[in-house]
């Protein structure tokens, strides 16, 4: 799978912006400032429908536009699809496939499949547990678009719920013990909602982990050879009840379990306390995590070799992503860069953004692009 053209209308700074795409390495050179990241952010929010550096969508609109468009040719093996993602702040987006309107923003998932390494991932290693969760539930989706309905009803159910035991915080408050008593006269029902949405979701958290621990064991050997093992350990927050589970139909009565537990401190607290929004993915080097104990250079190979185990997960179920490299290398030292170099170059269509043309090792030659003055103007 490859794109091979990408149109923007008042994306970030570009007012308009067509850019023709080949297959093996592109690279887009330029000053710091000028644009290039924003052309593979564009690529990144038709395959997440989200961005990779902030997370609402109102910066990526032109300033003084009403909205964004970001236009896609994607071609995977004899077939080609025009998808088109309209972004609106404040009110709803739209999408079109192949100039079809009577579809939904996250029918969009799964055309464009892409893997992201940038300098924000270091915050897989080192930031705190939503970076994680984030990035095992855009896997799981781009693994199977229709998960990301099951996100959506898991977020909007917790929404609902936090609303739900807000009210009956503040009535107890303001009302005495039995105030909040018709706000939670609805409680167990949500409850079922919730457990039902967040065991699907925990049980694929589950499942990617231990699909993604060897991949990302033979990743950082591969970067640093002789530097792990490494581990990857999901820390539910329903606590020890996930050793040995299995099935949707265990987790959700053990979710509910924990939530029975845990009511009368929700209610004191006015939000829900147990629940995969509430999880962790303990990322272990050796003996212990790496977050806090991990080099500056250890924590960039752990996040490399996430990225490249998603790679070869992805990969093997299907289409080949586009690998997009957000001006990584810079961030690396000589052996890292040569090596992640070697680990990429036979990637399908590898986008690679660049401050000077010696960021670029020259393993990945192909395709360049001037980035200036919001021109983008190919040069080889």
């Amino acid at each position: 799978m490859h794109v091979a053209h990408l149109s923007l209308a008042d994306f970030r700074s570009y007012a308009r912006a067509e850019v023709q795409l080949d297959p093996g390495v592109t690279a887009f050179v330029g000053p710091n400032g000028q644009g290039k990241t924003n052309l593979v952010e564009a690529v990144g929010y038709l395959a997440t429908l989200g961005s990779h550096r902030v997370a609402a969508d109102a910066p990526l609109v032109r300033m003084g536009a009403d909205r964004a468009i970001v236009r896609a040719a994607v071609v995977q093996g004899e077939r080609q699809q025009l998808v088109e993602l309209e972004i609106n702040p404040g009110r709803s987006n739209r999408a079109r496939i192949n100039r079809s309107s009577q579809v939904r923003p996250r029918d969009v998932l799964g055309i464009v499949r892409s893997v992201l390494f940038a300098p924000e991932d270091l915050a897989l290693v080192k930031g705190d547990p939503g970076e994680r969760r984030r990035f095992l539930d855009e896997l799981i989706t781009a693994r199977a678009p229709r998960l990301a309905a099951v996100r959506s009803d898991y977020e909007r159910v917790l929404k609902q719920r936090n609303t739900l035991l807000k009210s009956a915080a503040m009535a107890r408050r303001h009302g005495g013990a039995a105030g909040g008593g018709s706000a939670l006269g609805t409680l167990d029902i949500w409850d079922q909602h919730l457990a039902r949405a967040g065991a699907e979701l925990l049980a694929q958290r589950l499942d990617l982990v231990q699909a993604l621990q060897p991949l990302a064991d033979k990743a950082y050997e591969q970067l640093a050879p002789g530097g792990g093992p490494v581990a990857l350990e999901y820390r539910g927050s329903i606590g020890e009840r996930l050793d040995g589970a299995s099935g949707r139909e265990e987790l959700c009565g053990l979710f509910l379990e924990a939530l029975a537990e845990s009511r009368k401190q929700e209610i004191e607290r006015g939000v829900t306390l147990v629940g995969p929004h509430r999880d962790d993915l303990v990322l272990k080097l050796g003996q212990l995590p790496a977050k806090g104990y991990a080099s500056h250079g250890e924590s960039w190979s752990y996040a490399l070799a996430l990225r490249l185990a998603s790679y070869e997960l992805l990969r093997a179920d299907g289409a080949e992503p586009v690998l997009v490299l957000d001006d990584v290398f810079a961030e690396l030292d000589e052996r890292r860069r040569s090596r992640l170099a070697e680990l990429v170059a036979p990637g399908e269509q590898v986008l690679v953004t660049a401050a000077v043309d010696d960021d670029v090792p020259g393993l990945l030659a192909g395709a360049r692009y001037s980035v200036e003055n919001g021109n983008v103007v190919r040069v080889s």
